[in-house]
């Protein structure tokens, strides 16, 4: 095996025992990036040397019989997490060239342990998109068919992993920009519980909906980049004061489903456009699980059918209220052949943010504005709170939901950009736990029959992440759909 397909804790066990140095796995990182970087398309900057002076500083610490789990491991992150003295742009013309003076509190937490950060990764601009073709720098495509989407906003974190061009990456997931690509990309996405990990230094979309997690080829290298960066900070006015739990130590002691009651949401199984690869990836993932000691039930989430229209008033509502910063005058790009305020207002604002972002401002605008406020912004948040509720009635009945990641296997690139609606309703199955503020996850669970993978989305309740973990370790386990690699 090349040293670039080793999983975080097959590397972990080399780093740890002396058979491999950090630097050594760092170069053989790079030399993938270099190699199949320009077929893909995944990062929007690579930080060779630095990379390789923290895999140095790693190795020091090995050396010393200090490491921690992911000491010297090659890492990923989603261009809208700042990173101090590293450009961080959000894949948009208005943050081109913007050098954070800080790093994000999930940056200083891989930083504690000695990891080492090779680049960061292309997305869609300000996270708004669910293809990555909304990038003002480049469309990142499918490892998998170069032709096809990788997913969005966090695509470029997906395909990284899926390629080989780091060990592990950090996305985000305002909408399901980490479970979609997660599964479009074959590779295992986690979104935490709302509070979860901090938000402090993730450029904000939508402050209420916005959480970092993990992308990585396994449930357990998720588990191990999950409970590095997730944990209380000060620093955030939003993160919750509560335990992390061990889920490493219960994925190690082995799984045990019996007892373990699986919910089908009856709203996501029975929904029209499903395609039948996808039904079929889902049906069977339900009868592993039941294999293995589990029990399904039919449960319902009666709201659904009104999170697509919720979610898309009160994100882009709080978009346009987040991104009203970017005006040219404090930082970021400036529109100079203006010579009066309101002019450079909207020549700064019309040439740097793409049609997307303005699209989504307007909306949120409009949603927010006098006389329109109750009628959109309102009535969406009351539909968010019926939605949560709906949740809270079905963990009554069951410990996890299963359900699909997305409506299809990735499209063809191209085929989305002058239908945003078509956009938007790709993300039925992944908005409902942003709204809730549960964690989800996605894990690779087969491929359709143009050999696109298709991934199974399992939920659970507020900071049930080990739940979720434990669950996925188990269907993990039972099958092989992770050791499937893309012929990059």
């Amino acid at each position: 095996m090349d040293l670039h397909e080793l999983t975080i804790a097959a590397a972990q066990s080399k780093l740890h025992s002396g058979e491999l140095s950090a630097v050594e796995l760092t170069r053989a990182v790079l030399a993938r990036i270099e190699a199949v970087e320009p077929r893909i398309d995944a990062y929007i900057s690579v930080t060779g040397d630095t990379a390789l002076e923290m895999a140095a500083a790693a190795d020091a610490r090995l050396a010393r019989g200090e490491g921690a789990p992911l000491t010297g491991i090659p890492l990923g992150v989603k261009d809208l997490i700042c990173t101090a003295g590293i450009p961080t742009t959000c894949a948009s013309r208005i943050l081109e060239n913007f050098v954070p003076p800080y790093d994000a509190t999930v940056i200083q937490r891989l930083k504690a342990q000695d990891a080492v950060l090779v680049g960061k990764l292309n997305m869609d601009e300000f996270a708004m998109g669910s293809t990555t073709e909304h990038s003002a720098f480049k469309v990142t495509r499918n490892p998998w068919n170069r032709d096809r989407i990788p997913g969005g906003s966090s695509g470029g974190s997906a395909a990284a992993v899926a390629a080989g061009m780091c060990l592990g990456a950090l996305g985000s997931d305002t909408g399901g920009s980490i479970r979609q690509p997660a599964s479009h990309c074959g590779v295992v996405g986690l979104k935490p519980s709302y509070g979860r990990v901090s938000r402090y230094g993730l450029v904000a979309f939508a402050s209420s909906l916005d959480q970092i997690g993990p992308l990585t080829r396994s449930v357990t290298d998720c588990a191990i980049l999950f409970e590095a960066i997730a944990g209380y900070d000060p620093s955030d006015s939003t993160s919750v004061n509560r335990p992390v739990p061990d889920s490493l130590s219960a994925l190690a002691d082995g799984v045990d489903l019996r007892g373990v009651r699986v919910g089908l949401p009856l709203e996501y199984h029975r929904v029209d456009g499903l395609d039948p690869d996808v039904a079929a990836a889902t049906s069977a993932a339900a009868e592993t699980l039941t294999e293995l000691g589990a029990v399904c039930v039919e449960v319902s989430l009666p709201h659904t059918p009104y999170a697509v229209a919720a979610y898309y008033v009160i994100a882009p509502s709080e978009a346009s209220s987040n991104l009203a910063r970017y005006d040219g005058v404090k930082y970021g790009h400036r529109d100079t052949t203006k010579t009066g305020l309101m002019e450079m207002y909207r020549g700064t604002r019309s040439t740097g943010f793409g049609a997307e972002v303005q699209r989504r401002i307007i909306l949120g605008t409009y949603s927010l504005s006098s006389g329109y406020y109750d009628a959109y912004y309102g009535k969406a948040s009351q539909v968010r709170t019926l939605i949560r509720r709906d949740f809270e009635a079905a963990f009554e009945q069951c410990d996890v939901l299963l359900a699909p990641v997305a409506p299809t296997p990735a499209g063809r690139i191209g085929e989305s950009v002058d239908d945003p609606l078509a956009m938007y309703l790709s993300d039925i199955f992944t908005l409902s736990a942003n709204l809730a503020g549960i964690p989800g996850i996605s894990i690779p669970c087969g491929l359709s029959k143009e050999g696109l993978p298709i991934g199974l989305q399992l939920m659970a309740a507020p900071f049930e992440e080990a739940r979720l973990l434990t669950t996925a370790r188990a269907f993990e386990q039972a099958t092989h759909h992770h050791e499937a690699r893309p012929a990059v």
